[in-house]
């Protein structure tokens, strides 16, 4: 285990027709600053590396500039983000420790970006994306779900957003089906095509997923359902707002409340939680 994802607040300003939320069920009272940094001290003991903070959409919590500036110097940490609310708080995030930014970015069109998050704020996202560089929170990866009928057509358009700019990858991600939907995109057909079209094909250790360099654009495809290398190379434990390490994204049949543990009984909430790990594809 080398990575932690931390989810900060069930809440969100926008309204994604895809939306996992982290694979939260109904969460309650919210984790303190205080708890979630002892949570990822306690983690780093055990060998966490990175940090990635999530939601819901974290910058609206008021705090999440308090939390990054707690994580450890030498832990990389992170953040997803609908990008929103970034414009204003880049830098400050930045001086706080924070290494990077995920965007989710589904479309540049607006009426389909208002189809896809339930707003019109597509312009602020894209002020999210120019602060995240200029603050240096990068590589700023574009986070887009591929979607069935709805934005297939512009994986092309947002290659060409992040094409020579070495500060943006694109990130094509399928979609994770938790809800009843029947927008699950042709993320097997869109691999093959940038297969056989790719100047350069790197595979990644985490994941053994493959980044396809395009014509000055780079591409990472995020593909883990029914797929057993995704689950095999998972390095990822998570913690829900409310309080709970949750060992699999897919599952809350295992979950392990940390709520009023500390130091040694805190370790052993962790000790549980990755002895409850196992692949969910097999």
């Amino acid at each position: 285990m080398t990575n932690l994802r931390v989810s900060l607040t069930p809440k969100c300003n926008l309204r994604c027709i895809y939306c996992h939320r982290e694979g939260e069920e109904d969460p309650q009272e919210i984790l303190s600053a205080e708890e979630i940094i002892n949570v990822i001290n306690t983690g780093v003991g055990f060998g966490i590396k990175s940090v990635k903070f999530t939601g819901g959409e974290p910058l609206l919590r008021r705090d999440v500039t308090e939390i990054i500036r707690e994580v450890p110097t030498n832990i990389e940490s992170s953040i997803t983000t609908n990008g929103t609310l970034l414009a204003d708080i880049a830098h400050e995030l930045k001086d706080a420790g924070l290494s990077r930014v995920n965007i989710s970015l589904d479309s540049l069109k607006p009426e389909r970006y208002r189809e896809i998050t339930g707003s019109g704020l597509l312009e602020k996202t894209l002020d999210g994306v120019s602060a995240a560089i200029d603050a240096g929170l990068t590589p700023v990866k574009i986070n887009m779900v591929l979607l069935k009928g709805i934005n297939e057509d512009e994986v092309g358009d947002l290659m060409d957003y992040v094409r020579n700019n070495r500060d943006l990858i694109l990130q094509v991600i399928e979609l994770m089906e938790f809800n009843e939907c029947s927008y699950h995109g042709d993320v097997d057909g869109l691999e093959r095509d940038l297969d056989r079209n790719a100047k350069t094909i790197i595979t990644r250790r985490m994941h053994h997923r493959k980044k396809y360099c395009m014509d000055g654009a780079e591409v990472e495809v995020v593909h883990p359902l029914h797929n057993t290398e995704f689950c095999a190379f998972c390095n990822r434990l998570r913690l829900t707002s409310d309080g709970f390490l949750k060992p699999c994204l897919l599952r809350n049949d295992n979950l392990v409340d940390i709520r009023g543990f500390r130091d040694e009984g805190l370790k052993d909430r962790f000790r549980l939680a990755v002895s409850r790990r196992e692949p969910f594809f097999s």
